[in-house]
């Protein structure tokens, strides 16, 4: 996979987040930091989606405004992708949200051409796991082959460069 051209299409949120059983504040989201280290060991694009309308600062209520985006399925973002075509492989990082991605990675994914182009998903989380991502990316990239991904626990994100090499050289 190294030698192919790649995009990072990512969500990540800094601000308040919850680590192993705590509440603290990070300059730079978990999902963030795990793109930089694909961006830097294979030369990847890197687009972050951001939401037009940010999440509160706070954990709680950024959960419940999470919460109410994905039930509504109402997430604008501020800059969307148009043309992913010079792309072989698209990383797709997601923390997880409701079990799922977060709404925005929906509305940036909608309506780009996935045929051909090979889908590795990878998350932050706090105890999920990959949760119901690799269901929703087969969903969404239609024409797509979405591979096995890599569920990173967000408080061992700073650590993972090691991990996340590992995985792009299977």
């Amino acid at each position: 996979m190294k030698d192919k051209k790649s995009l990072v299409i990512y969500f990540s949120r800094a601000d308040e987040n919850y680590f192993g059983g705590d509440l603290r504040y990070i300059d730079k989201g978990n999902t963030e930091i795990v793109a930089e280290y694909i961006r830097d060991y294979i030369g990847a694009d890197l687009f972050k989606v951001e939401p037009l309308i940010p999440y509160a600062k706070d954990y709680m209520t950024c959960i419940n405004e999470a919460k109410e985006r994905t039930q509504s399925h109402n997430a604008p973002i501020k800059e969307r992708i148009n043309d992913i075509s010079s792309y072989e492989v698209i990383y797709v990082g997601s923390p997880i949200y409701w079990g799922g991605m977060p709404e925005e990675l929906f509305t940036a994914l909608k309506g780009l051409n996935f045929n051909g182009k090979i889908i590795r998903p990878f998350t932050t989380h706090e105890g999920s796991g990959l949760s119901s991502v690799p269901r929703q990316l087969k969903e969404i990239c239609v024409g797509g082959n979405v591979t096995d991904g890599l569920a990173i626990e967000g408080s061992m994100a700073s650590n993972s460069r090691h991990i996340v090499e590992n995985w792009i050289n299977k």
